[in-house]
Order: structure tokens, then C-alpha cells, then sequence
């Protein structure tokens, strides 16, 4: 079989076009497990057709106030947008409490009928999958970032699309937020 120099340059860019696109399409926010903070999986699936917030919780830090703004937002766009709360120990220790004591600490103080997740790592080596997707375009297909500090937000749009992030001193109720739910 006699390939001329054309052919082979063409078969070569298409293995390599073909090789590049398998490797850089995003992976489904959908497809991440994670569990509540009573233990139960969150099936993130349920959430496909609308925004979902992402926001890394503490109750001992200097922004723990925004869950009021976090349960307002909820409140007022619960029809189009779940807020999820997902603790993390990895800044300044401010998340030291078990699961019971931090649903109990959110319920008392800031009536958080939102979903909270399981306590998990936002950065470094054990860095949860879920935010492994949310900081990684070769996951989600828009944007590397990193987890700066407590409260930092990453909105995700109707059918998974990766939309923004926010670091903490955006308050829940911003229109940087709200302009891209209504």
C-alpha cells in the first residue's frame, strides 16, 4: 500500500486532531459523588435543569455570616437554583466540627435549608473530585482557578455548563450572581 506524502500528513493530523479532542472534552459535573452531611448521597443529576451555587462553608470564619445570604438567595430563586454548602477545615481550621455540629450550628443560627455536603478538602492532594472539576478546565472546559479562602462561590448553569467563580468577598446576594440566574 502506497501512501502518498499528502495522505500521510492528513491521516497524521487527524489522529492527532481525534487524540486531542478525546483528551480536552470536559467530563459531567453530574457524574461526581458526593454525600450530605447526614451521610446520604447527593445526586447531583436531580439538579440538571437548573443553577447550582457551590460554595466551601466554615462556621468559625469572618464570612460565616454569608449563610444568610446564601438561604436568602435560595429562598428567592429555590425554583431555579440550588445552593450547596460544602465544608472545608483547609483554611485557618475554621471548620473543625463534626457533621451533627455543623447541621446543627446552620439550622440554630441561620435556618440553612439548603443543601450542606460532607466535610472535603477544596485543594491539594485530596482534593475532592468535585472540586477537582470545578478548578480544572481539562474537567470543566472553561476555567483553572484555585480555592483562595472560605465562602468562594462557583455557579454552574443548566445542563452542567460551567459558568463562573466568585471569591468570598462577593456577597451571595451580588448581582454578579443574580444576573446570571434571572
Amino acid at each position: 500500500m502506497k501512501f502518498t506524502r499528502f495522505t500521510l500528513i492528513l491521516t497524521v493530523l487527524m489522529l492527532v486532531q481525534t487524540s486531542h479532542s478525546q483528551t480536552t472534552s470536559p467530563m459531567s459535573i453530574y457524574d461526581i459523588e458526593i454525600n450530605a452531611l447526614d451521610g446520604t448521597p447527593v445526586d447531583l443529576n436531580q439538579f440538571s435543569d437548573q443553577y447550582i451555587l457551590f460554595v466551601n462553608v466554615a462556621s468559625e470564619c469572618g464570612f460565616t455570616n454569608q449563610y444568610e445570604g446564601l438561604q436568602k438567595l435560595y429562598d428567592k430563586y429555590q425554583d431555579k437554583l440550588m445552593v450547596i454548602g460544602v465544608p472545608c477545615n483547609q483554611f485557618g481550621g475554621q471548620e473543625p466540627g463534626t457533621s451533627s455540629e455543623i447541621q446543627s450550628f446552620c439550622k440554630r443560627n441561620y435556618g440553612v435549608t439548603f443543601i450542606m455536603t460532607e466535610k472535603v478538602d477544596v485543594k491539594g492532594k485530596n482534593q475532592h473530585p468535585l472540586y477537582q472539576w470545578l478548578t480544572d478546565k481539562s474537567m470543566n472546559g472553561v476555567k483553572s482557578t484555585s480555592v483562595k479562602w472560605n465562602f468562594q462561590k462557583y455557579i454552574v448553569g443548566p445542563n452542567g455548563q460551567y459558568l463562573d467563580y466568585f471569591y468570598s468577598m462577593t456577597k451571595p446576594m451580588s448581582s454578579k450572581i443574580t444576573k446570571l440566574i434571572i
